[in-house]
C-alpha cells in the first residue's frame, strides 16, 4: 500500500482519535488538527504514544476561520507534505429548542460544522485534482439524515455536509478524487458514556443492535473510504447506526 498523508480535523476528540489511529494503523502519515484553545494537546500526544502511535503530527487551527485554516494547512504541508486524504471531522453542539435558540448558537454550529468544510477542503481539493488522486471524507451524523428536536442548527449543518459531499463528488469525479460522507449514529465516546445512566440506557434501547458504535468502527469506515480500492465509490453517504434509521 502506498503511504498517504492524511489530515484529520477535530483529531483529538473521541471520534477523531479513533480515525487517526486507524489511518496510522494501515500505514498512513497522520496530521492531527486541533483547536488552538484545546489545552490537552500534550496529554493527548502522550496517550497516543503510550498506545503505540508515536508519529502523529499536531497542527493548530480554528476550522471556522478561513485565515486560521490557511495557516494550519500550510503548516501541515510544511511538516508532512501534500495532503492526500482529508477527513473533515471537527464539530460542536449547541443544543436548544429552536424557539429559544440564540443566533450565536446557530452561527457557532453552522460555522464549525459546515462552513469549515469550505475553509479546509478549499485548501487541498484543487491540489489533489492536479495530482490525480485524493480522498475527502466528511463526517455527518444520523441527525443530519433524520433530524433531531433541539438540534435545528446541528441537523441543518450535518445535512449540509451531505449536500456538499454529493456536489463536490460530481465536480472531482473525473480527477481521481473521491468525496464521501459518513453518518454515524450514537458512538461510545467518552462524552457519550458520561451521559446520565438512565438517559444512556434509553438511547441504547432505541438502537436495534442494542449497543452503541465503537469509535474504532467509525475509524475503520474512514480507512475503507480512504483505501486505494475505494476509488469507484464517490458521492456516497455511509450510514453506521446499528439499524436505528434508514434513508
Amino acid at each position: 500500500m502506498t503511504q498517504r498523508i492524511a489530515l484529520v480535523t477535530g483529531a483529538m476528540g473521541g471520534l477523531g482519535t479513533a480515525i487517526c489511529q486507524e489511518l496510522a494503523r494501515i500505514g498512513h502519515k497522520v496530521v492531527a488538527a486541533y483547536h488552538p484553545e484545546f489545552d490537552k494537546k500534550d496529554e493527548w500526544l502522550q496517550e497516543q504514544e503510550a498506545a503505540g502511535f508515536k508519529d502523529f503530527i499536531p497542527v493548530a487551527g480554528d476550522v471556522a476561520d478561513l485565515a486560521s485554516v490557511q495557516a494550519m494547512v500550510a503548516e501541515a504541508e510544511q511538516k508532512a507534505g501534500p495532503i492526500d486524504i482529508l477527513v473533515n471531522n471537527a464539530g460542536i453542539t449547541r443544543d436548544k429548542m429552536f424557539a429559544k435558540m440564540e443566533r450565536e448558537q446557530w452561527d457557532a454550529v453552522i460555522n464549525t460544522n459546515l462552513t469549515s468544510l469550505f475553509n479546509v477542503t478549499k485548501q487541498v481539493s484543487a491540489k489533489m485534482a492536479e495530482r490525480g488522486w485524493g480522498r475527502i471524507i466528511n463526517i455527518s451524523s444520523i441527525n443530519g439524515v433524520k433530524g433531531q428536536a433541539g438540534q435545528a442548527n446541528y441537523s441543518a449543518a450535518k445535512a449540509g455536509v451531505i449536500g456538499f459531499t454529493k456536489a463536490l463528488a460530481q465536480e472531482l469525479a473525473a480527477k481521481g478524487v473521491t468525496v464521501n460522507a459518513i453518518a454515524p449514529g450514537y458512538v461510545a465516546t467518552k462524552m457519550v458514556m458520561a451521559i446520565r445512566e438512565d438517559v444512556l440506557k434509553g438511547i441504547v434501547d432505541s438502537v436495534p443492535m442494542k449497543r452503541l458504535a465503537k469509535p474504532e468502527e467509525i475509524g475503520y469506515a474512514v480507512a475503507f473510504l480512504a483505501n486505494e480500492l475505494s476509488g469507484f465509490t464517490t458521492g456516497a453517504t455511509l450510514n453506521i447506526n446499528g439499524g436505528l434509521y434508514y434513508q
